[in-house]
């Protein structure tokens, strides 16, 4: 990838917003970027870590799985969103798989530059501190959910968090798949189309174009 081509995107990373333009030329020099098709593993539960992940376009699903197979979503993630600090700071193995979702550009950052980076800027590591921060709460209200929401809050807290507000409507712009749905609330993909059909014929939720959902407010009633 042309210096150029990696300045013009580490410029539009929230991350390094921060950085002067002397630090982004410097980064851009060290950094590699990659495309991945859907399906691919970008980094594996386990490995050794080598580098830490910004996501340019696409989404990728973070994934855990045990000795048995048995896969639990952690999170999906967007453009904007980076991955794979966490093993740069503790020098452990990564803690999660990720997974594309759809084809992925990456921006890849190493160990060496990714130090100097946090070093030499404070609102960097306050950006990382932020990020590391907002994945513990999530972690929390994860673990909320799955203790005090039967199945069908677990799927409505789901469709809400990928909804986006779109001329007054909640609309769940993405398709999700029930399996995906599945591993992310820890039910099986038969019950899930159980509670989304009942969420349908209740009036909860409305079928769209292109795998697209509406959700009506009286949804939220499932989270009490």
């Amino acid at each position: 990838m042309a210096h150029e081509d990696s300045l013009a995107f580490l410029q539009r990373v929230p991350l390094l917003a921060s950085l002067s333009e002397e630090q982004l030329h410097t980064l851009a020099a060290s950094t590699v970027r990659r495309n991945f098709s859907k399906g691919k593993t970008i980094v594996a539960e386990g490995d050794p870590s080598q580098a830490m992940f910004i996501l340019l376009s696409g989404r990728a699903k973070v994934q855990r799985s045990d000795t048995e197979g048995k896969e639990v979503i952690l999170a999906v993630i967007g453009p904007g969103e980076f991955f794979g600090e966490m093993s740069l700071v503790d020098d452990e193995p990564r803690s999660a798989s990720v997974i594309t979702l759809e084809s992925c550009d990456f921006l890849a950052i190493s160990k060496e530059p990714f130090t100097e980076m946090m070093v030499r800027s404070t609102d960097v590591c306050l950006a990382v501190m932020r990020g590391l921060v907002g994945r513990l709460r999530e972690a929390d209200r994860k673990i909320e959910t799955l203790a005090l929401l039967d199945v069908y809050g677990r799927v409505a807290r789901v469709l809400l968090d990928f909804s986006e507000e779109i001329d007054g409507e909640k609309i769940v712009r993405t398709k999700l798949p029930r399996q995906e749905i599945a591993k992310m609330i820890g039910a099986s993909r038969e019950m899930v189309s159980r509670v989304m059909k009942g969420l349908e014929i209740d009036g909860y939720i409305v079928p769209l174009d292109k795998g697209r959902l509406a959700l009506r407010d009286k949804i939220r009633g499932y989270l009490h």
